[in-house]
């Protein structure tokens, strides 16, 4: 809005009130004159004093600033010592990751044509990739002590070949860290992963990811884990025929675990893989956890109440984690933690 003819300013803006009516300055104060014409004049010595004082007043804050800047930075530093400290002693487990399926998308599982050990922030297609975080130089400068490495099959692949391409993805998990023995150890035990970061090397573990991967089969189950696999998702964002997913446009029965659920569930336990729950149904959740004798996980999960996606745990299923003695691993995916 323009500024009313006469307006007399202060800084170079007109003075308002919070509802937008000009206020009057009062008669006599630096900012009002008794006619239009009259100028404010001020003697050199008060122009001196005042220029000592806001110069005076910069310095001050500059120093104050620059202090309480040095304070922060010490601060950080402290925490990132005490961070370095606690990962040395103990390892930090992640518990997924997908660049096994990048490796399939982008050279077709050619480890010939990847080199792990690179900055991959600067070759493509890995640097233009949003799904794409990983290599060698990242995870030791983020001390990552144990990695499971996801075995991820598509959904479309069910009742296709979804049990094959399982099987490449972990045969292409296992060559990767033969390649890079020096710093990655294939483990299948919490002894495993306590020796490699002992000695230096980032412990590496198969997680599948989506229950259609079995095709319906308790052997296939049985096989995976005999290769390595020491957990399985129970669902992806499809229902599999014995298990209900997150995604609510999936309307396909069922919508918890049915009968051949619970025996998988059963059977995980027996083998002594883990049960995770990421990207299950509320209600598949809640009979995994009523079904399951030991401690289950959510790999890449958050929390529904601090973000309401159904990728994330309710309330009320969190205290059955805990009764259940289990973990939800937090999941920094934008849309899992900022609604």
């Amino acid at each position: 809005s323009e500024v009313p003819q006469g307006t007399r300013m202060v800084n170079g803006s007109a003075r308002y009130n919070h509802q937008g009516r000009l206020i009057p300055a009062p008669r006599g104060s630096v900012t009002s004159s008794s006619s239009d014409d009259e100028r404010l004049e001020l003697r050199p010595w008060v122009v001196a004093c005042l220029a000592v004082v806001v110069i005076g007043g910069i310095g001050l804050g500059i120093a104050f600033l620059l202090s309480g800047g040095d304070s922060l930075e010490e601060e950080r530093l402290e925490m990132l010592d005490t961070v370095r400290r606690i990962l040395t002693e103990v390892p930090l487990i992640d518990g997924h990751n997908d660049l096994p399926w990048n490796i399939r998308k982008f050279v077709h599982n050619q480890l010939g044509r990847f080199n792990f050990s690179e900055d991959l922030t600067q070759i493509d297609p890995w640097s233009k990739s949003n799904w794409s975080h990983t290599d060698l130089p990242r995870l030791k400068a983020g001390m990552v002590g144990a990695q499971f490495w996801s075995a991820y099959v598509p959904c479309g692949a069910q009742h296709m070949d979804a049990v094959q391409v399982a099987m490449e993805q972990i045969d292409v998990i296992k060559r990767l860290t033969q390649i890079y023995s020096n710093d990655l150890q294939f483990v299948t035990t919490a002894a495993g992963i306590k020796e490699a970061h002992k000695s230096g090397r980032i412990a590496s573990l198969i997680g599948v990811e989506g229950g259609h991967s079995l095709g319906s089969s308790l052997g296939v189950l049985r096989m995976f884990h005999g290769l390595g696999a020491r957990y399985l998702t129970l669902t992806h964002t499809r229902n599999t025929p014995w298990a209900g997913c997150c995604v609510g446009n999936d309307t396909t029965e069922p919508d918890g675990l049915a009968h051949f659920g619970r025996l998988v569930v059963r059977e995980l336990n027996r083998l002594g893989m883990l049960v995770d729950l990421s990207h299950t149904s509320f209600r598949t959740m809640e009979h995994a956890l009523n079904v399951s004798t030991a401690p289950v996980i959510f790999s890449h999960s958050s929390a529904f109440a601090i973000c309401n996606s159904n990728r994330n745990v309710p309330d009320y299923i969190l205290k059955l984690v805990a009764l259940n003695g289990g973990i939800v691993m937090v999941n920094f995916y934008t849309h899992f933690i900022s609604c």
